[in-house]
């Protein structure tokens, strides 16, 4: 459901910090609440391209005196488009749902551990600890992307990642879990990949 949010190993000042919507936190009110910091955070800067509606755009929110510096200030809102209104539509509808009920986030955090275990179990590497990306690292460029194209002709749609988009020697595909795939949806896809990770010799 959301972009990257670190574990509790990461840091938040006492006046900024990135909301991520993270399955893993109680009331789903991201990094912040993760962090126990909430009552120490006045600004809050998140995405729109994720989780609040995967389309595009984001957003800070803040004391009206900081708002209003941004609007006169700051580059990228002076030089930026008005974001559609079907966009905002969609992010206000995705955060009435998120506020009015946790079952959405927690029905997604099951979902997540069904990819990654059945993934990590099969011998594959998956990045990062319970987030719904899941990065299934290969470390080499031409192999993520021959095996996204193995995924793809599987009725699987996912993305080869390399440099420069991620370090040299990271390359992955990236899987993204979403609240709307079904448990057989999780399995057809780990099926998938048992089979092209076969055939290029990434797992026995």
């Amino acid at each position: 459901m959301g972009s990257g949010c670190a574990k509790p190993t990461s840091t938040a000042t006492n006046t900024w910090t990135s909301l991520t919507w993270r399955p893993s936190c109680r009331k789903l009110r991201g990094t912040d609440e993760l962090l126990g910091v909430m009552d120490r955070v006045h600004i809050v800067n998140s995405t729109l391209g994720k989780a609040l509606g995967g389309a595009a755009g984001g957003y800070t929110a803040g004391p009206k005196a900081v708002v209003d510096l941004l609007r006169q200030r700051s580059r990228p809102y002076l030089f930026s488009n008005t974001l559609p209104p079907p966009v905002v539509g969609c992010a206000s509808k995705a955060l009435d749902l998120l506020m009015d009920s946790n079952d959405i986030a927690h029905t997604m955090a099951s979902k997540v551990k069904r990819f990654r275990s059945q993934m990590t179990a099969a011998g594959f590497s998956i990045g990062g600890m319970d987030h719904p990306i899941c990065p299934v690292m290969l470390g080499d460029a031409r192999l993520a992307s021959a095996m996204a194209e193995d995924m793809l002709q599987r009725g699987i749609y996912v993305i080869g990642f390399s440099f420069p988009v991620v370090p040299k020697g990271k390359a992955r595909i990236r899987v993204q879990i979403s609240a709307s795939h079904s448990d057989q949806d999780i399995n057809r896809c780990v099926r998938a990949f048992l089979e092209v990770g076969r055939k290029h010799g990434v797992i026995p």
